[in-house]
């Protein structure tokens, strides 16, 4: 297949799939108000959306590897693209994320990112929000769940190497929680900017969980060397020739 339809055809999926967001979330919406599992269902819907129309409009199939969690811990992932978001959330009962706070006005995703259980957050008080979502948990105010973090704060695409964020260190410390690190391919084929999304085999791989407990710099070590490890491999295994060399991206 020519570059030029593979274009065309990554075109066509990518606005189908932010337009399918819409009636999606409509359809769900009475659900969604009533309790939040209605929010869940919808999202992990628009998760499988996403995941169907890849494999068949631009020859993208993914795959979920290693045991997902289902209890509640702290996921700290590699992120390159939107399909490691979709995958990941799709593939955990009760997904949540820390979000900025004026993304609660943003009309019907920030409705759903509440009620799915995602933490709004104002600058600076990152461990009020963390302190009250355990609490809320605890006394039965709120769903248990997966939070998921990116551990090097953007997207990261491959051959580029940056900084694993503090901040995810204080999380474990503060949530108490075991860690389950994720590995990914994605950036492969659905590269960090751009319309064109290549066909193959995407993958996200759960990780064995880090216990909960260790010191900080201890954890921050065990994560960037599991998951850099095993992305690196998957990427591997999707095609990506290291011998090119590798970019550093500002710290």
């Amino acid at each position: 297949m020519s570059y030029a339809i593979q274009w065309v055809r990554s075109l066509i999926f990518n606005a189908q799939m932010y337009v399918m967001m819409l009636p999606i979330a409509i359809i769900y919406l009475p659900w969604a108000i009533a309790s939040p599992h209605g929010a869940i269902a919808a999202c992990h819907a628009y998760c499988r959306w996403v995941r169907w129309t890849a494999a068949w409009m631009i020859g993208m199939k993914t795959e979920v590897r290693g045991e997902v969690p289902t209890d509640e811990v702290l996921i700290a992932a590699k992120h390159q693209s939107f399909m490691d978001v979709i995958m990941i959330y799709g593939a955990v009962p009760r997904g949540k994320f820390i979000m900025k706070r004026i993304l609660m006005y943003a009309p019907i995703l920030g409705q759903y990112a509440l009620r799915i259980g995602c933490i709004p957050v104002n600058r600076g008080k990152r461990g009020q929000a963390i302190k009250k979502m355990l609490t809320d948990v605890a006394n039965g105010d709120a769903l248990p769940g997966q939070l998921i973090i990116y551990s090097q704060g953007t997207r990261i695409a491959p051959g580029v190497t940056a900084p694993y964020k503090v901040g995810t260190g204080v999380l474990y410390k503060e949530m108490g929680q075991d860690c389950v690190p994720v590995a990914t391919n994605v950036g492969v084929l659905w590269p960090k900017r751009g319309v064109y999304r290549a066909p193959g085999t995407a993958v996200v791989e759960f990780l064995p969980r880090i216990k909960a407990g260790l010191p900080q710099a201890e954890f921050m070590l065990q994560l960037e060397e599991a998951v850099e490890g095993r992305s690196n491999a998957l990427m591997a295994e999707a095609g990506f020739d290291f011998t090119k060399g590798v970019e550093h991206a500002d710290g």
